[in-house]
């Protein structure tokens, strides 16, 4: 495969996308709702009924408690990770897969939604994966040379006006926001999963694993998840096969059935963010799970199970996602 090189930053940081408020910030709040004729159809959208009862195929998870947390020695120590604690959770359901681009198509087509990404008028989207005129005319955000706000960036042009997903119907749809997922969520008649519900599910019922089948990254020589390989940001080896989002179920489950919940894209939760000491005071700050096709050890080690991050509920970027869960 092709490897895919593009010039190192002269100051590393995290792969995680930067937040809205490094580029510009709306000067009224999103309204959310329009016609869905001015979207136009998607042909290849899932059918409605399937969608909406998404519910009825999410998978059980027993309650219990289970040891949340770790004590690895390269944790974030700023992330709130550690100490390892247990936590008792009640009986829930949770998607096998996160939600793809076919079926929030489906629920776009029948609502006329608009995302959070199309109101503001742009997204973040990872530089190499744009063609090389729109990569130098689009911002680049301080810190994070690897990203750039691309204008009309959004769920289905993910990287901006020309690009499609239509052949990218089974990937996880991206450029959502928090308040996207939640309206997604709304319509199917589910929630998004707390996060003591997210780690619970993820680990499969291992207890402590440093992934999601176990201590291995690769057990031989097998890759179970989508991210980055060799030198982040400057070189991708593609050995997993995949330089972008990769379909859901492009990887076996973990021991409750669950898809990708290493890499791929990150998924919201929705819990404010907290380190344990107090929640964060900087605006709607919420937490993120699993890490993206971005992560690499070097930079962002956070798919492994354990591992959490955050951002801001308006913020939107070509490796955000979502699944959702509901009560029993």
């Amino acid at each position: 495969m092709n490897e895919i090189e593009h010039p190192a930053p002269a100051t590393p940081t995290a792969c995680c996308s930067a937040g809205r408020s490094a580029v510009e910030m709306p000067s009224a709040a999103p309204s959310h709702l329009g016609d869905p004729a001015d979207q136009g159809p998607h042909p290849w959208a899932a059918p409605v009924a399937e969608v909406r009862g998404r519910a009825d195929r999410a998978v059980a998870i027993p309650a219990g408690p289970f040891r949340m947390g770790s004590e690895d020695r390269d944790r974030n120590p700023g992330d709130g990770e550690s100490p390892v604690r247990t936590v008792d959770v009640p009986a829930f359901r949770i998607d096998p897969t996160c939600v793809t681009n076919a079926e929030f198509a489906a629920f776009v087509d029948e609502t006329g939604y608009v995302t959070e990404a199309e109101e503001f008028g742009w997204s973040f989207v990872f530089a190499p994966l744009l063609e090389k005129e729109l990569r130098r005319a689009s911002r680049k955000p301080p810190g994070t040379p690897w990203w750039r706000a691309v204008d009309g960036a959004r769920w289905d042009q993910p990287e901006g006006p020309g690009s499609d997903v239509a052949e990218r119907a089974d990937h996880p749809v991206v450029h959502v926001s928090l308040r996207d997922a939640e309206a997604f969520a709304t319509w199917c008649g589910m929630r998004l999963p707390r996060e003591a519900e997210w780690e619970k599910a993820a680990r499969g019922g291992l207890d402590q694993a440093r992934f999601a089948w176990g201590d291995e990254l690769t057990p031989g020589g097998e890759h179970r998840c989508n991210i980055w390989q060799g030198a982040f940001p400057v070189r991708n080896t593609q050995e997993d096969g995949y330089v972008g989002t990769a379909p859901v179920r492009s990887f076996p489950p973990n021991g409750y059935g669950l898809y990708e919940v290493a890499g791929n894209v990150w998924e919201w939760c929705s819990d404010a963010w907290s380190t344990g000491d107090a929640p964060s005071l900087d605006g709607d700050v919420r937490v993120m799970r699993g890490g993206s096709y971005l992560c690499h050890d070097s930079y962002c080690n956070r798919y492994r199970v354990a591992a959490r991050s955050s951002t801001a509920a308006e913020d939107a970027s070509g490796n955000k996602g979502f699944r959702l869960a509901t009560d029993v």
